[in-house]
C-alpha cells in the first residue's frame, strides 16, 4: 500500500477547531452507593462495588452506556479509524495456509480465507497429489456464536477420531467434541469444562481434565469411546494448584503435572495402559519446580533444585525418584532453561541469556552441544509444530520487530536450516527502513533494565517522536519481541515502539521475576518509571508524545504507574487491566484468586494487605491529573472480572481534576483477549490506534 501523503497538519487543525465550537459527549456516570471494606481494622469505602452485580439490569445499562459514550466520543475518528483499518487489512495475505506438519504419515494444516474470520484446519496423506481433507471448518461452527475460539485439536493415533473443544462464551469454558474422520459425523459424547486432552495408545481411550467454577483445572478423567461413563484418575485437593495433561513425544507416557506459581508435581502414566495408576516422580515440595520427558529407559528433568535458572537431570524409568537423578545440564547463573524437547537422538533446550532466547542442541550419541545461530540483536524464537520422534529435523519458528514470522526446518545434524515460509506482509513493506535498538537503563536502585525499541530509520532523537511504550512486569512472563504487521501503522506515522522489560517478567532468569513480585512488587513500577524517564531525557520522546500500553497484569502496570506519575505521559491504551488487585486477592471464590497468592500476596495476612494497598491502582485514584485513557475490557473475561475496568473508570472520572477523556469500551460478549474474529480484531485495533493518534496530534 503507497505511503498516505502528509496532510495531517491541516486535518489535526480542522479536528482542534471542531473540538472547539462541538464539546465532545459527557461520559455516562455510575451511581454511588456507599459499601465498607474493614479487612485487618482498615476501613475502605467502596462507592462502586455494586457494579459486581452481573446480572443486574442496572449494571449492564451503565456498561452499555460507557461503549456508546465512547463510541460517540470516538465519532471525529471514524475517517481514520477506516484508514487505520484498511491500512492494516492491506497488509494482510487474507487467503494462506500454515507451514504443514508431518504425524503418522499424514501432513496436517491450517487455512484461511479471504472474507472468513476464522481457520479451515485440513490434512492430506504425505504421498504426493493426496487430496485435502476438511478436518473442522471454524466458519461453520461458528456460526451463530459472537464469540467462537478452538483451543484443543487432538488426532488419535490411528488418525481416525479428532478431539477438539471449542469456547462460545468467551469465559475459557471449553466444551469437548469428538469427531469420527471416517464418517465425519459428531459422536454423541460431549464434555464440558474441559481443559487439556490427549489420547491413549490404542485410540479409543481419551485422558482429559476439567475444570471447577473457579477456573481451576483439578482433575483428571479417562473416557473409553461409546461408555457413558467416565473414571477419576486424578484430583489435586490443593486450591494453589492446576492440573496440566500432556504425552510425551516418544508417546510412551502421559505426563500429568500438577502446578502452582512456585511448586510442581508430576505424575507418569503409560499411554499404551491408560487404566493403571499413575506414579509420582518426585514428591511436591514447597519452592520445587520441575517438568518431566521421555526417552528410552529414561526422564529428562527439568528442575530448579539448587538452581534458580533450572538445570537438567536424568532418571530412570522404573525408579525416578530423585534419589536417582543424574546430572546432565548443570545450573548456570546467567542462562535460564525455560523448555525441554527431546526426539529420539537430539535434546533441544529454549534457554534464556541477557534478554533474549536462544535454542540450544545437544547429540545424545555424542554429548556434542551448539546453539542456533540467529541473525539479529532483538528477536523471538519460539519451538514450532514438532510431531515426529525420529528424526533429525527440529522445526522453529523466528521473529523480530523488523523482520515478519518465519518458520524454519533445521537439520540438528548437519547444522542446515532451511526457510520454508516467512509471513507475508504486502502493501511494499521493506524491512531496512526500520531499525531495531537493545539498551540498559539504570533503575533507582542501580538494576540495568533491558529496553528494546524498534523505529524508522530517519528518527531524529530530537525528543519530537511520539512512542508508543509497552510493559508487563508478571509472572516470571515476557513480552514478545516479534513482527507485529499492525505495528507499522504507527511506525509509518514516525513513532518508535519500545518495551520496558521490568522486573517481574523473566527476560532475565528467575531472579528477575523475584525481584518484581510480592514484597518487591514495587519494583515493577518504578522501573518502568526510569525507563519512562531515561527515553525522554536520550531524546526518544517528551513526555507530551508519549504513550504507554498494558495488557491484563500489564494493565496493573500502568494503572499503578498513573498514580505514582501522570504528569510523565500524555496518553495510556490498557487491555482487561487487573487494576483491583486488593479486593480482588481478598475474594477466594474468584477465578485465579489462590492460585495467584504466590504472585500477589495473601491479604488475608495484614503483611500482604498493607503492601498491596500500597500500589493498587483503584486504591490509590486520587484528585490529581491523568493523562488521557482508553480501556478496553470484556463482560465475558473471567481472568479479570469485568468489575474491576469498569469501576476504575467511574472512580477515576469521579476524582482527576483534568478535562482528559477517560473511555471504557466494553466488549459485552467477548473474554479476555477480546474479539475472536480476525476482522473484529482489526476494526479493534483501528479504533484503540485512532484513540492514541489523534491524542498525540497523529490524526492521518
Amino acid at each position: 500500500m503507497p505511503r498516505m501523503l502528509s496532510i495531517w497538519v491541516p486535518l489535526a487543525l480542522v479536528l482542534t477547531l471542531a473540538c472547539a465550537t462541538v464539546p465532545p459527549p459527557a461520559p455516562p456516570v455510575a451511581r454511588q452507593q456507599p459499601h465498607a471494606i474493614t479487612p485487618h481494622g482498615d476501613t475502605r469505602q467502596d462507592e462502586y462495588f455494586w457494579l459486581r452485580e452481573k446480572d443486574n439490569p442496572e449494571v449492564h445499562a451503565h456498561l452499555e452506556a460507557e461503549s456508546a459514550h465512547a463510541r460517540a466520543f470516538m465519532q471525529t475518528t471514524a475517517d481514520l479509524q477506516e484508514r487505520l483499518y484498511q491500512e492494516m487489512l492491506g497488509r494482510i495475505q487474507q487467503t494462506d495456509a500454515s507451514v504443514p506438519y508431518s504425524k503418522d504419515g499424514y501432513l496436517y494444516y491450517s487455512r484461511s480465507e479471504q472474507g472468513k474470520s476464522y481457520a479451515i484446519h485440513c490434512r492430506r496423506h504425505a504421498s504426493p497429489g493426496s487430496p485435502e481433507e476438511v478436518l473442522l471448518d471454524l466458519n461453520v461452527l461458528a456460526k451463530g456464536h459472537r464469540y467462537f475460539k478452538l483451543k484443543e485439536f487432538q488426532v488419535s493415533d490411528d488418525g481416525q477420531q479428532l478431539a477438539f473443544s471449542v469456547d462460545t462464551s468467551g469465559e475459557r469454558d471449553y466444551t469437548l467434541h469428538i469427531k469420527d474422520l471416517r464418517s465425519g459425523a459428531l459422536l454423541p459424547e460431549r464434555r464440558e469444562h474441559v481443559d487439556d486432552v490427549t489420547w491413549a495408545a490404542d485410540s479409543r481411550t481419551l485422558l482429559y481434565t476439567t475444570e471447577n467454577a473457579a477456573k481451576r483445572s483439578h482433575q483428571l478423567w479417562r473416557h473409553v469411546l461409546g461408555e457413558e461413563r467416565d473414571t477419576l484418575v486424578h484430583e489435586d485437593t490443593d486450591e494453589r494448584f492446576n492440573v496440566y495433561l500432556w504425552r510425551s513425544r516418544s508417546r510412551e507416557y502421559f505426563i500429568i503435572q500438577s502446578r502452582s506459581r512456585d511448586t510442581s508435581e508430576v505424575r507418569v502414566l503409560p499411554a499404551h495402559a491408560p487404566d493403571a495408576s499413575p506414579r509420582v516422580v518426585a514428591p511436591r515440595e514447597q519452592g520445587h519446580k520441575y517438568s518431566v520427558d521421555h526417552r528410552g529407559g529414561l526422564f529428562y528433568i527439568r528442575t530448579n533444585a539448587g538452581a534458580p535458572n533450572f538445570r537438567l537431570v536424568t532418571a530412570p524409568v522404573n525408579a525416578p525418584g530423585p534419589e536417582n537423578w543424574k546430572e546432565f545440564l548443570p545450573h548456570r547463573d546467567t542462562v535460564m532453561v525455560v523448555q525441554l524437547e527431546v526426539f529420539s537422538n537430539h535434546l533441544v533446550t529454549r534457554e534464556r541469556e541477557g534478554g533474549l532466547e536462544h535454542l540450544t542442541v545437544t547429540d545424545l550419541a555424542s554429548g556434542e552441544r551448539h546453539r542456533v545461530a540467529m541473525p539479529e540483536q532483538v528477536y523471538e524464537v519460539e519451538f514450532a509444530q514438532n510431531e515426529e520422534w525420529n528424526t533429525r529435523s527440529l522445526r522453529f519458528r523466528y521473529e523480530s520487530p523488523i523482520t515478519p514470522a518465519s518458520t524454519f526446518d533445521y537439520d540438528m545434524a548437519t547444522r542446515e536450516r532451511v526457510l520454508l515460509k516467512q509471513e507475508t506482509v504486502l502493501g511494499g513493506y521493506e524491512p531496512s527502513r526500520y531499525t531495531t535498538e537493545r539498551l540498559h537503563v539504570t533503575a533507582a536502585d542501580g538494576t540495568r533494565i533491558p529496553v528494546s525499541l524498534v523505529y524508522r530509520e530517519d528518527l531524529k532523537k530530537d525528543g519530537s517522536a511520539p512512542m508508543y511504550l509497552k510493559g508487563y512486569g508478571a509472572y516470571g512472563a515476557t513480552l514478545s519481541l516479534g513482527f507485529f504487521a499492525n505495528d507499522l501503522s504507527m511506525l509509518d506515522r514516525g513513532m518508535v515502539v519500545a518495551t520496558a522489560h521490568v522486573r517481574g517478567g523473566g527476560e532475565l532468569g528467575e531472579a528477575w521475576h523475584d525481584g518484581g513480585r510480592l514484597h518487591q512488587k514495587m519494583n515493577t513500577f518504578t522501573d518502568f518509571i526510569s525507563v519512562a524517564e531515561a527515553l525522554i531525557a536520550q531524546g526518544y520522546t517528551s513526555k507530551e508524545r508519549l504513550a504507554i500500553w498494558g495488557g491484563s497484569a500489564g494493565g496493573l502496570l500502568v494503572g499503578a504507574v498513573l498514580n505514582l506519575r501522570p504528569d510523565l505521559f500524555r496518553v495510556a491504551l490498557v487491555h482487561a487491566p487487573f487494576v483491583d488487585v486488593l479486593t480482588t486477592m481478598l475474594d477466594p471464590s474468584l477465578p485465579l484468586t489462590v492460585p495467584e497468592y504466590e504472585e500477589w500476596g495473601n491479604p488475608t495476612r495484614p503483611e500482604d494487605y498493607a503492601y498491596i494497598r500500597q500500589y493498587c491502582p483503584y486504591t490509590n485514584v486520587k484528585a490529581q491529573t491523568y493523562p488521557a485513557l482508553l480501556v478496553m475490557a470484556a463482560m465475558n473475561d473471567s481472568q479479570v472480572m469485568y468489575w474491576g475496568p469498569a469501576r476504575w473508570v467511574a472512580r477515576l472520572r469521579a476524582h482527576k481534576t483534568d478535562s482528559h477523556p477517560v473511555l471504557l469500551q466494553m466488549d459485552m460478549a467477548a473474554g479476555h483477549t477480546g474479539a475472536s474474529s480476525r476482522y473484529d480484531q482489526l476494526r479493534e485495533t483501528a479504533f484503540t490506534f485512532a484513540f492514541v493518534f489523534t491524542q498525540l496530534g497523529l490524526e492521518r
